[in-house]
C-alpha cells in the first residue's frame, strides 16, 4: 500500500515547520523583488532535503542494501509538497535541484563525476540545472538542435537552451545539457548528455526571464558557442541522452504533482478560513452554498491529487527496488501530473473568486499562487503531452 508511514508524516511536520518559519515570512517580498534566496538553499541542504535519494557515500541519507539504493522518493515528494504549500518557487527549486540537477549524474554518471559534483549539490552548497528545452524544441525534445562534436579529448558544444531552472544562480556549479553527437543508422539524431561546468568559456547564461510567476525561482536561457568541455564529461553512453531524459522526466512529473498538490492544499486552507471569517449580508460567506460547494470541490481536488501523487511516488520507489515496472511508473506519473496540475490551476481560480476583490490584491497570497499555477500545466511536459503518453499506455495508436 502507498499510505504514508508515520516517519513520512513526522518528516512532513518538520518540513512544514521549516517552511512556515524560514520561508513564509519572506516570500511576498522575495516575489516582489524577484530575489533568489541562496541562504534558504543552504538551510534546505542542512535539513537533508537534497540528499533523500542520494546514497550516504555522497552525503545523502539513502542506504544501499545488496547493491540496491534504498532511496526515498516519497519523502522527497512530501518535502516538495510542503515547500510548495508555502511557495511554489521554493518548491520547484528543490524539485529541479534533485530531479534535474542531481538525478542525471547520480543515475547515469561515473563514480568520478559523482565524487566531483554530488557532495556540494547534496549539501545545498551548489545547484545544478538540466538543459533540455530549446527555442525550437520544447515538447518535441527529440528535435534537439544543440550539437556536440568530438575534437580529440574534448566536446565542442554549440546551440541554445531555454527556460532552464537553477542555471544562473550564484551557486550554480554545472548544467547537464542534451546535444546531438551524431546520427544513428536509422537516420535519427544521436542525443547525448554532457556536463558543462559554470564559467566554461563559450557558455553564456542569458539575462533572467521576466516571468508571469515563479518570480523567486531562477530561470535563464543558455547559449553555447565553441564551448569546450572534457570528453569525460559525457554522462552515460554516447547516444543515450534521449532515454536518460525520458526517465528523468517521469520522475520530474511526479515531483511536479507534489508541487501542485501543495498548492491545491493551500487554496483549500485559505478558502476555508476566509469563508468562515468573511461576512456578507450579516453572516459568513461560507453559509452560502455557492461558496461552500466550491470549498468542498477544493477538498476533493486536494485529496485526489494527494492519492495520485503518492501512488506514483510509491510505484517509483518500488520500481527502483525491482518490484514494479518502469512502465507502471511512467503511466502513473503522467496521470498524476495531468490531474494535479489542472486541479491546481482550477483551485487558484476558485480561491481567487472566493476571496473576491481581495483575491486580486497582491497582499493576499492567493494572487501569487494564481500567477504561479499556470506553469504547472506546461513544465515537465504539457497537459497535451500527458494525454498523449496516457493514450499510448492504453494501447491507442497515438
Amino acid at each position: 500500500m502507498f499510505e504514508l508511514s508515520q516517519d513520512h508524516e513526522d518528516f512532513r511536520a518538520s518540513v512544514r515547520d521549516f517552511a512556515e518559519k524560514e520561508v513564509e515570512p519572506h516570500v511576498a517580498q522575495w516575489d516582489k523583488d524577484h530575489h533568489f534566496p541562496t541562504e534558504v538553499v543552504a538551510r534546505m541542504g542542512d535539513l537533508g532535503l537534497f540528499g533523500l535519494v542520494v546514497p550516504e557515500a555522497w552525503g545523502g541519507s539513502a542506504e544501499t542494501v545488496d547493491g540496491v539504493v534504498q532511496s526515498d522518493f516519497t519523502a522527497l515528494c512530501v518535502a516538495i509538497e510542503e515547500l510548495g504549500r508555502v511557495d511554489q518557487s521554493i518548491g520547484i527549486t528543490l524539485s529541479a535541484g534533485v530531479g534535474l540537477g542531481i538525478n542525471p549524474i547520480l543515475t547515469y554518471g561515473t563514480d568520478e563525476q559523482r565524487d566531483t559534483w554530488l557532495p556540494d549539490l547534496v549539501a545545498g552548497k551548489a545547484l545544478a540545472g538540466f538543459g533540455l528545452t530549446e527555442p525550437d524544441a520544447g515538447s518535441d525534445a527529440g528535435g534537439t538542435r544543440t550539437t556536440a562534436k568530438r575534437d580529440g579529448d574534448e566536446w565542442v558544444i554549440d546551440g541554445a537552451k531555454s527556460f532552464i531552472t537553477n542555471s544562473g544562480t550564484d551557486i550554480t556549479s554545472l548544467v547537464t545539457v542534451t546535444a546531438r553527437t551524431g546520427t544513428s543508422d536509422d537516420g535519427r539524431p544521436q542525443i547525448s548528455a554532457i556536463i558543462v561546468p559554470s564559467g566554461t568559456p563559450g557558455f553564456t547564461v542569458e539575462a533572467p526571464y521576466d516571468k508571469l510567476g515563479w518570480n523567486i525561482s531562477d530561470t535563464h536561457g543558455l547559449s553555447f558557442s565553441g564551448c569546450r568541455v572534457p570528453a569525460d564529461n559525457l554522462v552515460g553512453g554516447e547516444g543515450q541522452g534521449f532515454r536518460q531524459f525520458l526517465k528523468t522526466l517521469d520522475d520530474g512529473r511526479i515531483a511536479i504533482s507534489a508541487l501542485a498538490t501543495g498548492l491545491t492544499q493551500r487554496m483549500l486552507e485559505l478558502s476555508t478560513e476566509y469563508a468562515n471569517t468573511r461576512t456578507a449580508f450579516g453572516r459568513p460567506i461560507g453559509a452560502n452554498q455557492g461558496v461552500s460547494f466550491q470549498v468542498s470541490d477544493l477538498a476533493v481536488m486536494a485529496e485526489t491529487s494527494r492519492v495520485l501523487t503518492y501512488k506514483a511516488a510509491w510505484l517509483k520507489d518500488e520500481a527502483d527496488r525491482g518490484r514494479r515496472s518502469v512502465k507502471e511508473v511512467a503511466k502513473a506519473a503522467s496521470i498524476a501530473k495531468l490531474y494535479t496540475s489542472e486541479a491546481a490551476v482550477s483551485a487558484t481560480r476558485i480561491a481567487t473568486q472566493i476571496f473576491g476583490g481581495n483575491g486580486f490584491m497582491e497582499e493576499y497570497p492567493v494572487a501569487r499562487f494564481y500567477r504561479d499555477a499556470k506553469i504547472l500545466e506546461i513544465g515537465e511536459g504539457t497537459s497535451e503531452v500527458q494525454r498523449m503518453v496516457i493514450a499510448r499506455h492504453l494501447g491507442l495508436p497515438v
